[in-house]
């Protein structure tokens, strides 16, 4: 059963983790990445698992937050995204931020020297009828050929909306006589991000800035077909939402004083964060735009500190194509009309680097079972992963079929717990968030064993 091959669409961070976990395991793969002889308008480079939005693989926070959870949970499956993600990370308070490009780089490096990977730097224009094995993970960013044929064999069940990039900028162009280092409640080192201050009326003009700034212009045939994921939303798009959006959003102004004038709170806080290991950029936080580069500079340079502002990377927008997963695909991510083909990663409605990650875990896994004629055995509904895995295969009658992050939300409900003298005690907030993580490990510890030593 091990001659068999495996073919993986997209290197990106689902498809590496899919070929990872395959060719671990002495299963051959064909990795496809059409980069860098057709680029996409979003990546830079063509090194595999290339982070396009932001560095940050958010919390890492296991022991009350879902997202560090997942990370959790990946690291005791001996995830490469994670291995990498820990070698290369750089401060940032509780979150796990990554050196993007020593990050990329050093996978693409782990997987090309493979000996169970063969890359193949073309790009599928579509599915030839003779691969017994196909796992499509090109995430949002699909060949306009390749989403068409995509298309014919699933119907009309593909959707698009459109996703933005924040803009990058070199520290040393930093005024540090406005801008000051802390970590919001001073979690984490004081050095993770550099902040900002806004007055009332240097916020308002901001916000007027931002949507009246000249923006990118869809074409004809997309706009009527605009939609974006909530939670990496345009920064003007939140500014059209209302003036206080962006105050209670990513320029919120709490946990923070200024050491350049103490006495004065500020209005509103632009956050940048740590980009690279050297600590020579910075990545505007929640600064995901639309507006044209010329814009940006004029709008971004008007925020104190950044008045000189040089940018490594200016924001950006790109379209993002995803299936609807639940009517779509079986419980083990196969296409149900055509059970030679999985989908992994963003592309099936998992939103965020990590959630990508763990579906290219778990499609590599059923990819190998299959192979192996081994029985399936799905991460319990209690898992991070196995939140995500119910999320994009479980059909919701009567809702469309939305990307989504991994939140508590996905989670079966605990409501109470037995305490020491045999009564029930009501769990919420904080308290019931560590009950699910709790929960999450026992079960993720209790799976990884039923799995053998495969």
């Amino acid at each position: 059963m091990k001659d068999k091959i495996v073919h993986i669409i997209g290197a990106g961070l689902a498809g590496v983790e899919a070929a990872w976990f395959l060719a671990n395991r002495d299963i051959k793969v064909n990795l496809y990445e059409m980069r860098p002889y057709k680029n996409t308008k979003a990546h830079e480079t063509a090194n595999f698992a290339e982070l396009v939005c932001s560095n940050s693989f958010r919390s890492d926070d296991d022991d009350y937050n879902a997202v560090g959870l997942l990370h959790h949970e990946l690291r005791q499956c001996g995830s490469i995204v994670m291995k990498n993600a820990d070698k290369y990370k750089v401060p940032a308070g509780g979150a796990l931020a990554v050196d993007r490009n020593n990050f990329a780089l050093n996978i693409t490096n782990e997987i090309e020297s493979h000996k169970n990977i063969n890359i193949m730097r073309e790009e599928i224009k579509e599915i030839p009828d003779n691969w017994e094995y196909v796992i499509i993970a090109t995430g949002p960013l699909t060949s306009d050929a390749l989403a068409e044929d995509i298309a014919k064999i699933v119907g009309n069940d593909t959707l698009s909306f459109f996703d933005a990039i924040a803009p990058v900028i070199y520290k040393e162009s930093i005024d540090f006589s406005k801008a000051w280092y802390q970590s919001r409640y001073d979690k984490g080192d004081k050095t993770d991000y550099i902040n900002c201050p806004m007055t009332k009326e240097q916020y308002e003009e901001f916000i007027n800035d931002l949507i009246t700034g000249e923006k990118i212009e869809f074409k004809e045939w997309e706009k009527d077909d605009v939609q974006y994921f909530e939670g990496c939303l345009p920064i003007e798009v939140m500014a059209e939402r209302g003036v206080e959006t962006l105050r209670y959003g990513p320029l919120k102004p709490v946990g923070l004083t200024n050491p350049n004038d103490p006495e004065n709170k500020p209005y509103a806080i632009v956050q940048l964060r740590q980009d690279n290991a050297s600590d020579t950029l910075r990545n505007m936080v929640g600064f995901q735009t639309k507006l044209k580069y010329g814009e940006q500079k004029r709008v971004f340079r008007k925020i104190p500190g950044l008045e000189n502002a040089n940018f490594a990377r200016l924001g950006g927008i790109h379209r993002n194509t995803f299936i609807n997963s639940p009517k779509l695909l079986d419980g083990v991510l196969r296409l149900k009309s055509d059970k030679r083909i999985r989908f992994a990663g963003q592309i099936t409605g998992s939103e965020g680097y990590i959630e990508n990650a763990s579906v290219g875990f778990m499609v590599g896994l059923f990819t190998y079972n299959e192979i192996m004629e081994k029985e399936n055995i799905l991460p319990p509904d209690t898992t991070s992963m196995g939140c995500m895995l119910r999320h994009i295969t479980v059909e919701i009658e009567n809702a469309d079929f939305q990307p989504m992050n991994i939140n508590f939300g996905l989670f079966p409900t605990i409501t109470f717990e037995i305490t020491e003298n045999g009564k029930r005690k009501k769990l919420k907030g904080r308290d019931r968030k560590i009950a699910y993580t709790i929960r999450a490990k026992e079960d993720m510890q209790k799976w990884i064993k039923n799995l053998g030593n495969d």
